[in-house]
């Protein structure tokens, strides 16, 4: 009788639609492989560290139909990182150290043979540090910023950039009715992805992304071309990290044991430096947040991660380790873990999609 093995898979950083469908399509494609167990750790590696641990067995009940919701059912944390482990001490600080070795040893004594970590940038890093250490472990690409160079396309960047659609189609509406300047901020930290794909399809006149700083000159000028006696509409769509050629990024402290500054709150500056600059419109804004994290993934979203998922239960039981899956030419590939991360996926400002958008007539205020 041939030995069971024990797989572990866990959900790091910011929550994602069609985590759960990954998570489905990794347990599924195990079972058909009798000899395999599939296990959850809770909130990352934290599950892992807790005492006691908190995994849990991810048995055909616990994964049925779970395709279809948004979140994670394993939970997920940004203040686990077992390299920069975030400890607090007596005093109320806060000190990093590195957990990393003893993790590997804490789930090599708990008996599994190999880890599957669902992450973006920062989790990928991690997977990479472990699988130096020794660690058999597979990474899944995950994030909402479309800011993973190795992979064409992230799962959960479909789906946020249809919330932010939906949502700036409602403020076309009303910008028109009241003449109004409808300023909507997206998420995408330091990548435009969201920003961009949302002006395209939601025919935007301004878009305004971390790649390209803009000038407030050049802005005010096209919206004063939008209007005639006071009369006409501008729709804008800002990213998160975007900011002035003279400018800083709007961002506040993470949350106490995250590694991460929190970013938001650039509508309200770009609202001021309008205002300071003699726009005489009237203007509204609006910073959709989380709402583009959470819900039900699109259908294209829910395919690309479960063939993620069963992809990297394949590359497992070739025992092909050290490697993240991807999506490459419409084909569903992997790369080493160390090329998953060496680039970030920045906007081009000379390629293709910011030239075509600026052929609609959008402006970046560059």
């Amino acid at each position: 009788m041939e030995k069971t093995k024990k797989l572990l898979v866990l959900t790091g950083g910011g929550d994602c639609p069609g985590l759960n469908a990954v998570i489905r399509g990794i347990a599924k494609r195990a079972r058909k492989e009798k000899n395999w167990e599939v296990y959850g750790s809770i909130e990352a590696f934290n599950g892992v560290f807790s005492e006691p641990t908190e995994l849990i067995k991810l048995t055909r009940s616990k994964t049925a139909g779970i395709h279809v919701r948004g979140g994670t059912i394993l939970k997920t944390t940004n203040k686990g990182n077992p390299v920069h482990f975030p400890v607090t001490q007596p005093d109320g600080t806060v000190k990093f150290i590195d957990r990393s070795e003893e993790l590997v040893k804490r789930i090599k004594e708990l008996g599994f043979d190999a880890v599957i970590n669902i992450g973006g940038d920062g989790s990928q890093k991690i997977s990479q540090a472990l699988y130096k250490r020794g660690l058999n472990i597979i990474g899944v690409p995950k994030t909402i910023d479309n800011d993973l160079s190795a992979t064409d396309m992230t799962f959960g960047f479909q789906t946020a950039v249809q919330i932010a659609t939906d949502s700036f189609d409602k403020l076309v509406t009303t910008a028109e009715s009241h003449d109004r300047v409808m300023i909507m901020e997206v998420m995408g930290r330091d990548a435009g992805w969201i920003a961009l794909h949302t002006a395209i399809a939601g025919g935007a006149e301004i878009c305004l992304i971390p790649e390209i700083p803009y000038d407030i000159q050049k802005i005010v000028k096209k919206i004063q071309s939008r209007y005639i006696n006071g009369q006409g509409f501008v729709n804008i769509v800002i990213s998160e990290g975007a900011k002035a050629k003279d400018g800083t990024i709007v961002s506040s402290q993470g949350s106490k044991g995250s590694e991460h500054v929190r970013l938001g709150g650039v509508a309200y500056q770009l609202s001021k430096q309008l205002k300071d600059a003699g726009c005489e419109a009237e203007i509204r804004e609006t910073v959709l947040g989380h709402v583009q994290r959470g819900g039900s993934p699109t259908a294209f979203d829910r395919v690309l991660a479960t063939l993620f998922g069963v992809k990297a239960v394949e590359l497992l039981l070739e025992g092909n380790f050290g490697r993240m899956v991807t999506l490459k030419n419409n084909a569903i590939s992997s790369v080493t873990l160390e090329e998953a991360t060496e680039r970030y996926n920045f906007v081009e400002k000379d390629g293709y999609i910011v030239k075509a958008a600026k052929g609609l007539g959008i402006s970046f205020g560059d």
